[in-house]
């Protein structure tokens, strides 16, 4: 029998039971008194169940004065509670915002709580497990739990948004249809009313949120899907290209192992080079991941997008002069 078994039957006990005496316990369990005078320690001092002997009757039950809520019917052992560790580290790193750490932490100290080694392990994992995050934006967090309420509950929104494309600030009615985190960052994918379209909104760019009485207009998630999954990156559009680059043999093995797009196509050449076609229907995220190979990656198609990409390279080159 595991630790955490003992646990639930001990709490199944003093929960059935007015008063259990030690020897029930012990023949129940079939351990050693050590092991059960750890056991009810361990339940009262570090899982916050209320045990407590009962002098006259030298019996145990739980403090029924004390506010108690029942353990969970889910345990894990050492390993599992470490892993589940590990991911709360990783939502601390990905939480750049602190939106879910008040949510998150109770979970937290209670996994901590059923480890025997608690400092130890919280410490262990901290200097272990690390994620860096580039290029996240923070965000209000007040704002997000605004949008995923209205969500949820499929309610509209009104936003005040700050385009940083053309530096404006618009007011607008939008029916929220889903939350994407991409690239450390996070976006609202709704129907805009004012521009009558589906549209995906950066959340850091919204300043000002806030939820009308309305229902929000519902999308087809097959409609959904196609729009949202269509073309490269977080940009929705209606038309569709398809880009097609060459890597050189010398980025050819980390381009092949990349997950661009869904539908990406993608070959060795005989030169050890590479060809990855990509559809895409905005190009500026786009033309950033091709510039950041710098000479590993040519264009060669459409001719719209590599005039563009030539562009941006002798622009980029004059701006070194002469040297």
């Amino acid at each position: 029998m595991t630790r955490t078994e003992r646990f639930s039957i001990i709490q199944r006990m003093l929960r059935t039971r007015r008063n259990v005496s030690f020897a029930e316990l012990q023949a129940r369990l079939e351990v050693s008194r050590a092991t059960v005078f750890r056991d009810l320690r361990d339940l009262r001092d570090r899982l916050g169940v209320p045990v407590v002997f009962d002098p006259e009757c030298s019996t145990y039950r739980l403090d029924s004065s004390s506010e108690y809520r029942e353990l969970p019917g889910i345990w894990f052992s050492p390993a599992e509670m470490h892993a589940l560790l590990s991911m709360q580290q990783l939502l601390a790193a990905f939480d750049t915002s602190g939106l879910l750490a008040e949510h998150v932490g109770p979970l937290r100290e209670r996994l901590l709580g059923m480890l025997e080694s608690r400092a130890d392990s919280a410490a262990e994992i901290a200097r272990r497990v690390r994620i860096i995050s580039a290029a996240a934006r923070p965000f209000a967090a007040h704002h997000f739990q605004s949008i995923a309420a209205a969500l949820m509950e499929r309610r509209r929104l009104r936003i005040t948004y700050a385009a940083r494309s053309q530096g404006k600030t618009t007011t607008r009615d939008v029916s929220p249809q889903r939350l994407l985190h991409y690239r450390d960052n996070w976006y609202l994918a709704a129907w805009c009313h004012l521009r009558n379209e589906l549209r995906s909104f950066a959340v850091d760019a919204i300043v000002d949120v806030e939820t009308l009485g309305d229902t929000a207009g519902e999308i087809a998630e097959d409609q959904l899907d196609a729009a949202l999954g269509a073309g490269y990156g977080i940009f929705i559009g209606r038309s569709v290209r398809w880009a097609t680059l060459h890597f050189t043999a010398r980025r050819a093995r980390w381009v092949a192992a990349e997950h661009w797009h869904p539908a990406q196509q993608g070959e060795f050449l005989a030169d050890g080079s590479y060809r990855l076609r990509v559809p895409y229907s905005a190009d500026p995220e786009l033309i950033m991941d091709i510039l950041k190979y710098g000479p590993d990656c040519e264009v060669m198609a459409p001719a719209e997008l590599r005039a563009k990409v030539v562009g941006l390279l002798r622009d980029a080159i004059g701006r070194y002069g002469d040297e």
